[in-house]
């Protein structure tokens, strides 16, 4: 098990590296989203898959997709993926690359009405939404 955990960080260590542009574009612009409580990681290992961004606080995890993710096998395995994360207590949010650069301010809406329930701009300060009570806290002892 540490040797799948260790492939897992080299992975998402050598995906930030070598990250696209619509995911250096997100990245950049995030810090524009007020995470209350918490803050995005980017490349975050969560099981079996390395999430494009993540707030783990919030349960929240954004898939950025290009224009291969329209293919029917990659489709079907994206699928499963969001399944898998849905039933781990995460929401998952998948945009298209060219979303990022057509409307990043739609994007970034998005994204806060996912954690908030409104987009930004409707909305006032809200607290990270408390996670799911499905699955104990490791750390609190469960």
């Amino acid at each position: 098990m540490p040797n799948i955990n260790r492939f897992r960080r080299q992975r998402a260590k050598q995906l930030r590296s070598n990250a696209t542009e619509p995911e250096q574009a997100l990245w950049r612009t995030l810090k524009n989203i007020p995470v209350y409580g918490s803050h995005f990681r980017r490349q975050v290992p969560i099981g079996p898959y390395v999430a494009d961004f993540a707030c783990l606080k919030g349960r929240l995890i954004i898939e950025l997709d290009g224009g291969h993710h329209s293919q029917d096998d990659v489709t079907i395995k994206d699928e499963h993926r969001t399944r898998w994360l849905e039933s781990e207590g995460y929401r998952v949010v998948r945009f298209w690359n060219a979303e990022l650069t057509e409307n990043m301010n739609g994007v970034l809406d998005t994204i806060y009405a996912a954690l908030y329930g409104a987009p930004q701009s409707e909305a006032v300060a809200l607290p990270t939404p408390p996670r799911p009570d499905s699955r104990p806290s490791p750390s609190r002892g469960g």
